[in-house]
């Protein structure tokens, strides 16, 4: 039985950091899904694969999935690059790409 440890990103539906910070283990699939031949549902005998567990730090989760023997991967979340631009460089003289409209 082996998990993943990561840290959740931010949907792409918020422009603030909220929902994130705090990390996740959850456990990998033991089988695959399959489709329900009369409703064409996903379905999947695997309980775990239901489970989700929330920590505060790395550092916590890597502690109980140890204390626990479970193996697990850690998944370290990307640093986002931000450009602080404002609404006026649009409309500098100096500027290297041109309006072109």
């Amino acid at each position: 039985m082996s998990a993943r440890i990561f840290s959740p990103a931010k949907t792409a539906m918020q422009s603030g950091k909220a929902k994130t910070g705090y990390w996740i283990l959850e456990f990998e699939p033991e089988m695959p899904r399959k489709i329900d031949p009369l409703m064409g549902y996903t379905t999947s005998g695997d309980m775990k694969s239901q489970i989700r567990l929330t920590f505060e730090t790395k550092e916590e989760a890597i502690a109980y999935a140890e204390k626990n023997g479970l193996s697990f991967r850690v998944q370290e979340p990307k640093e986002t690059k931000r450009r602080q631009i404002s609404y006026a460089e649009n409309f500098r003289y100096d500027r290297k790409i041109p309006w072109t409209h």
